[in-house]
């Protein structure tokens, strides 16, 4: 078992004893890990993070403690900090999915997020068109209305707040606690995707469509076109980003 390391971060000042330098080693190491650039059995240790960051030892540990948390990593008396297996991962963290997809590993992952969204996100819909507060019926149809404003217009960064805030709101409508779980992950995707230049300037006009067919068929409490809309979406999705 070896001893790895990764690149260097920008030091801090203060030693990196601020959230912003904890969240970027954290980020370093966990895309590290996530990559596989520190493949399962590499072992950390908090000096060496240290020397590499210039940190304390306190946001080591506490760097270590949320990978840990995560179980991308384990902690053994005389052995030290140890990547863990990947099937052990906890895949659903949102931070992992953004890590995931950041590396180079990335077609994988989305291949594998779409599949989990297309298996959960109809039936999500479904469940709003049963279960939604009226605000939230009436909240879905105005985010709807402005992805097709945004979307028309070109303004991605707007627009990408708006779907983040749709497919959130479906999922926390839904009734269904376990869906609800998802929306950190589901809007890591979302992000990833515009971030990483894999959305069309104007978003094509049968997705701006299905979005306004879900938010309809849930303000009206039609169950089933609410589930055929959202797959309509997913669909678009996996052939956009050549998924088949």
């Amino acid at each position: 078992m070896s001893t790895a390391t990764v690149g260097n971060a920008d030091t801090a000042d203060d030693g990196g004893a601020s959230p912003a330098m904890h969240e970027r080693v954290l980020e370093a190491v966990g895309i590290a890990i996530a990559s596989g650039s520190l493949p399962p059995g590499s072992r950390l240790t908090l000096d060496v993070l240290q020397q590499e960051y210039g940190i304390s030892r306190t946001v080591a540990r506490d760097t270590m403690k949320v990978l840990e948390s995560m179980n991308l990593v384990y902690s053994r008396r005389r052995v030290g900090i140890v990547v863990q297996e990947r099937a052990l991962w906890n895949v659903y963290d949102p931070k992992l999915v953004r890590w995931r997809l950041a590396s180079d590993n990335r077609a994988e992952q989305y291949s594998s997020l779409t599949e989990l969204r297309i298996a959960v996100e109809p039936i999500a819909a479904a469940g709003a068109a049963r279960r939604a507060s009226a605000a939230e019926r009436a909240k879905l149809l105005s985010l709807a209305a402005d992805l097709r404003r945004l979307g028309e217009a070109g303004e991605l960064e707007a627009f990408l707040a708006a779907d983040i805030e749709f497919h959130r709101l479906l999922l926390h409508s839904c009734g269904n606690e376990m869906f609800t779980a998802l929306e950190g992950m589901v809007a890591e995707v979302l992000t990833s995707r515009t971030q990483q230049g894999l959305m069309p300037f104007k978003p094509r006009n049968e997705a701006l469509q299905a979005h306004e067919d879900v938010a309809a068929a849930v303000a009206g409490g039609d169950a089933v076109t609410a589930e055929t809309a959202m797959h309509s979406i997913l669909d678009e999705v996996r052939n956009a980003m050549g998924l088949n």
